[in-house]
């Protein structure tokens, strides 16, 4: 039975380069999701340095209240004075209008610090519209680095279908259903080349019966550890033919011509 080997090599070499175009792919949306959370989060920090400035003016206008009732009442307070009987009613009266003005000053002195921390705020406020601005033309050009990738992952996707499409009819039915049994259990590598008599990938040594078969190229042999199908590549030949291999090539040729 004729053995596929260059076929099968040559699909195992496109389903790699395929997977990994997959897994590319299969990365694409969590990438876009990261620059997705990017733009929230600087989008949250002008939103919260916003909200605390609308709670400061919030603040502000409840404390302007309060001490605008405290005059209220200020004003009322001295309007009694002039109906009080007595020196003791009066110094009553005084006292309360003393420590209903001390309530107002320090009221009124919250509000200037409210003031204050609203400037810190404002501050805040713009350079966080800066660093939002100068983050979202670098996120966006992220953003377009990562779908043009996904661009190209597509391309490279659809021309490694198509090429592995035009492989399939020349593998023999039963072999192809060996690779494609041996690649789905084994993370998708079913081939695996032999080095210096042994396994490429689990670095299994390959007896020298196995060795000699898969020289000849004419059976389809599992490696004894993990179980991949083995391959020799064939000795490299120039436009000449096959490259001949010379124990010495220093070695003269005397033996006489015929």
């Amino acid at each position: 039975m004729e053995i596929a080997f260059d076929k099968l090599i040559r699909l195992q070499n496109v389903d790699s380069d395929l997977n990994a175009a997959l897994s590319l792919l299969d990365a694409v949306p969590a990438k876009l999701e990261a620059i997705d959370h990017q733009i929230k989060a600087t989008a949250e920090i002008v939103a919260h340095a916003k909200d605390e400035l609308a709670a400061n003016q919030k603040k502000r206008r409840d404390l302007e209240g309060e001490v605008k009732d405290i005059k209220a009442h200020v004003a009322k307070f001295k309007r009694q004075l002039n109906d009080v009987k007595t020196n003791k009613e009066y110094a009553a009266l005084q006292k309360e209008i003393a420590d209903t003005e001390l309530k107002a000053d320090k009221i009124e002195e919250e509000i200037i610090n409210e003031m204050i921390s609203a400037d810190d705020i404002e501050r805040e406020i713009k350079a966080a519209n800066g660093r939002q601005t100068e983050e979202k033309g670098r996120i966006e050009k992220d953003r377009e680095a990562i779908l043009r990738e996904q661009q190209e992952f597509e391309t490279r996707k659809a021309a490694l279908l198509k090429e592995r499409e035009e492989i399939l009819p020349d593998i023999p039915p039963d072999q192809l259903k060996l690779y494609e049994r041996i690649g789905k259990r084994l993370k998708g590598v079913a081939l695996s080349p032999v080095t210096d008599d042994f396994c490429s990938i689990c670095q299994m040594r390959v007896r020298p019966q196995v060795l000699n078969d898969l020289l000849g190229r004419n059976a389809l042999i599992t490696c004894e550890a993990c179980g991949r199908l083995l391959y020799v590549q064939k000795p490299p030949e120039n436009e000449h033919g096959p490259v001949e291999i010379v124990d010495n090539p220093d070695k003269v040729d005397d033996s006489p011509a015929e």
